[in-house]
């Protein structure tokens, strides 16, 4: 019976031993984390003042997505021996000079993309990949500060395809007016002044013309999280036909050191293209909403 007894208090024993050892671990685990917190609060909080320093700024953030797959003798599809792929990313980069009386943004945005679908039951079928997300827009603004948050500013923006059609049509937008700066890290000029130059064969349809700018960017950063959105139109004075605007939006979530996932995705209204493609008047075309969408590991640089 003492054996019985004595092996019972050692076990209780043991127990208490190993719940005070926990509970002092544990302890010890938040005083730690409370030091480890409040050392990252005041590592943000430097950061924040580097990042408020005059100088440049730089970075690139992107989605890449695809597959590529092979069938043999799969009859339950219509073709039955086939090969596909499809292929797309995207490059969002900036280099932003920020000065205490003027500044100097500079934007990149490249989206493309390729698919492809052999029939190898089809001896004249491709074998190629084809183009078919393709944009292109690089931007440039500088201003000069006259209050806080406000600055006269000039804008110049390009914009055109590269893998197909390069220039054909190309858009370029040269004007003055003013940017806004409300709160960190979004940008809203106002230009009343601009010219909207058109590059295109198809003189008919494409046309140049005097009107406004307005452009609203927000980029940001918050954790592992990533993001941009521009949103960019041209109002034309001459005719409303010839007014367009594009909305583009990137979103990036870091997974793994530099590397995640991503989603992008496009709105674009533009009544020139729709009349170009579909070879009919201004007035004739049906402008409907353009969009593209892209979804695939996400990157930073």
């Amino acid at each position: 019976m003492k054996k019985i007894l004595l092996v019972g208090a050692f076990f209780i024993g043991m127990i208490s031993m190993n719940a005070q050892t926990k509970e002092e671990l544990t302890t010890q685990k938040a005083e730690k984390q409370a030091v480890a917190d409040a050392a990252q609060a005041e590592a943000n909080a430097l950061q924040a003042q580097i990042d408020a320093l005059p100088g440049w700024r730089k970075g690139a953030f992107g989605t890449i997505g695809g597959s590529i797959s092979e069938f043999s003798n799969w009859y339950s599809q219509g073709a039955a021996n086939n090969a596909s792929g499809n292929i797309g990313f995207t490059v969002n980069g900036f280099a932003n000079l920020i000065e205490d009386k003027f500044f100097w943004r500079n934007n990149l945005n490249v989206n493309l993309g390729w698919v492809k679908l052999d029939n190898k039951d089809i001896a004249t079928d491709s074998e190629d990949f084809n183009e078919t997300t393709d944009v292109f827009n690089i931007t440039s603004l500088y201003g000069r500060n006259i209050a806080k948050n406000l600055a006269i500013s000039t804008l110049g923006e390009y914009r055109t395809t590269i893998l197909n059609n390069f220039n054909d049509p190309g858009y370029l937008d040269l004007g003055v007016g003013l940017t806004w700066t409300p709160i960190e890290n979004l940008v809203v000029v106002a230009h009343p002044l601009n010219y909207n130059f058109v590059f295109a064969k198809n003189d008919a349809v494409f046309e140049s013309s005097l009107g406004a700018k307005i452009v609203a960017d927000y980029t940001r950063q918050i954790g592992a999280v990533s993001f941009k959105s521009n949103f960019s139109t041209f109002q034309s004075y001459k005719n409303g036909d010839l007014s367009n605007f594009t909305w583009i939006n990137s979103f990036g979530y870091n997974l793994w050191k530099m590397i995640g996932v991503g989603f992008d995705f496009g709105l674009r209204s533009n009544r020139q293209e729709a009349a170009n493609f579909q070879g009919t008047t201004l007035s004739a075309a049906d402008n409907k909403l353009q969009s593209y969408w892209l979804v695939g590991l996400n990157y930073q640089l």
